[in-house]
């Protein structure tokens, strides 16, 4: 005999077995009980929570020659024919493959034939929403005035897509997200039937897994039991996948301390072992996500699937973000995944990451949110200040000898200064044609080099670049930024140049270029 799947070998027969739905159940026991049966039904809900199955349940009790406080006796001659599927009155349709007009013109005609055994000719219907408009419209007059010896069940896990004028016509019941606590207890139930032990953290695993789901639930039993009989949290981490992604936890701790250029190197790595862009960005969002309600749920029991090993690392983690970070970081992650559906999806990844280790680059409302946040936190980086590298005024009047050697230790000083300070004044105007060449060969040093400028002394090369990043990007070990920039700058100015920063020896010292990290500083001095 072929192996049955748990979740079908267990699916319940009566309303009493049907777990976390007795919101429903009570209320189609009494109609049956009473003989008050609805002529069309609309069943709700996600996946898995028994939507199918409580409408096989009604269509075999409203037939069942013996039932039992609303329940079928399931040992009757209609019960158990009913149960072997030989019923041709009992009529389960897939909307999914058979949505047309004229799959329900033909469903139109059927329903005016009586029942050839049964009392009542049953139309269940699932996933409803899949129907043509077309066919929605042919449905409508049957659906409201259907013959006495017809039930309608509609079952869909969209509700929103059906239209008013059917939700109008049927009793509506919405099936809810089963208790984690009664799924643990229904893979108790089966786990002892079937022979195999559950420890209680694989059950509780399980069941967040399952979101809800007793199918899922059983379905998920059913691939660790082949497994092992033993079944604890490792196997459950093991079969469904939650191990191998440490790499989310590294990912957030890079957006932390704006590690742009470790960030960037380790999604080569996962590009490079063909994992998905679109995948990642969801399983950050999905990480930032547990991020968040780690940081602000207090119950012990988070809503937040995986390992108690892994929880612990996420609660850790979580203390280290602000709640205005992860919510800016959560925003760009939703932009991107909406950019994503077309273009380059690792350049968009990367643009991302470079974006999430510097807020400064957005001009969004959150990415201000965050960088006040930072500032009044006091962890924003405080800009670097130039040395001084003129001598301070004096008032015009006759200079003292010692007046005299004062000023000329300054002058001692510009003479000493390293050569990149002291660059010509005007920049070089093939710059933007060179950013272009660069957004072609290598977009993100182009990005990170934005609204910067350059200058050319002997055989170098100054770049004057506003983005703090940009030095890491080029002072790291990986030369790929540096050789695209002296390749892009050799191919539209004919020469092959050194690289270096670029300061003007005039800056005055101290002076912010950032306005909010100004406003700090002066808060800082006040408080001082």
């Amino acid at each position: 005999m072929a192996y049955q799947a748990l979740y079908r070998k267990y699916r319940p027969s009566t309303f009493s077995e049907v777990y976390g739905q007795e919101h429903i159940t009570e209320v189609l026991k009494s109609e049956l009980s009473s003989d008050k049966i609805s002529h069309a039904y609309l069943f709700t809900g996600t996946r898995g929570t028994g939507k199918t199955t409580c409408a096989k349940i009604l269509a075999k009790a409203a037939n069942c020659l013996n039932p039992k406080d609303g329940n079928p006796c399931n040992e009757c001659e209609m019960c158990r024919a009913i149960n072997e599927d030989t019923v041709t009155d009992i009529c389960e349709i897939d909307a999914a493959s058979n949505n047309g007009v004229n799959d329900i013109r033909l469903l139109r005609e059927q329903v005016n034939f009586t029942p050839s055994v049964a009392k009542y000719r049953v139309y269940i219907i699932d996933e409803v929403h899949m129907l043509s408009t077309q066919a929605f419209n042919a449905l409508l007059k049957t659906l409201e005035e259907p013959p006495k010896h017809v039930i309608f069940v509609l079952a869909t896990t969209e509700v929103h897509k059906l239209p008013a004028t059917v939700l109008s016509r049927c009793q509506r019941f919405e099936f809810r997200r089963i208790d984690p606590e009664k799924i643990c207890e229904r893979i108790q139930f089966v786990a002892g039937k079937e022979g195999f032990k559950v420890s209680p953290d694989a059950a509780s695993l399980i069941a967040a897994t399952a979101d809800g789901g007793m199918r899922d639930a059983l379905s998920i039993l059913d691939l660790c039991a082949s497994v092992t009989k033993d079944i604890t949290e490792d196997t459950v981490v093991s079969v469904c996948a939650m191990a191998g992604n440490e790499y989310l936890l590294k990912f957030a701790d890079y957006i932390k301390k704006r590690d742009v250029e470790a960030a960037l190197l380790l999604i080569d790595e996962l590009h490079n072992s063909s994992l998905d862009m679109m995948r990642l960005v969801s399983e950050i969002t999905s990480h930032f996500r547990d991020l968040m309600i780690a940081k602000t749920v207090r119950d012990k029991t988070l809503p937040i699937v995986c390992s108690t090993k892994k929880l612990e690392m996420i609660k850790s983690q979580a203390q280290e973000f602000s709640l205005a970070e992860i919510l800016s970081i959560l925003e760009v992650l939703r932009d991107t995944a909406a950019k994503m559906q077309a273009g380059n999806h690792r350049t968009r990844v990367e643009m991302m990451i470079i974006r999430l280790c510097n807020p400064e680059l957005g001009n969004s409302l959150s990415s201000l949110e965050q960088r006040v946040a930072a500032l009044e936190s006091g962890n924003a980086e405080r800009p670097k200040t130039v040395a001084a590298s003129e001598p301070p005024k004096t008032e015009n009047r006759e200079k003292a000898p010692e007046d005299v050697k004062k000023e000329q230790k300054p002058k001692t000083e510009i003479k000493d200064a390293p050569k990149e300070n002291a660059g010509p004044d005007k920049p070089i105007k093939q710059w933007d044609d060179i950013l272009a060449e660069l957004r072609v060969t290598c977009p993100i040093i182009a990005g990170v080099l934005g609204g910067s400028k350059a200058y050319i002394e002997g055989e170098r090369l100054l770049i004057d670049a506003k983005n703090e990043q940009f030095r890491s990007l080029i002072n790291g070990e990986n030369p790929t930024y540096r050789d695209a920039i002296k390749a892009a700058a050799s191919k539209i100015l004919g020469k092959k140049y050194n690289l270096g920063p670029y300061k003007k020896i005039n800056d005055k010292p101290g002076e912010d270029s950032d306005p909010l990290a100004a406003f700090a500083r002066k808060l800082n001095e006040l408080e001082d």
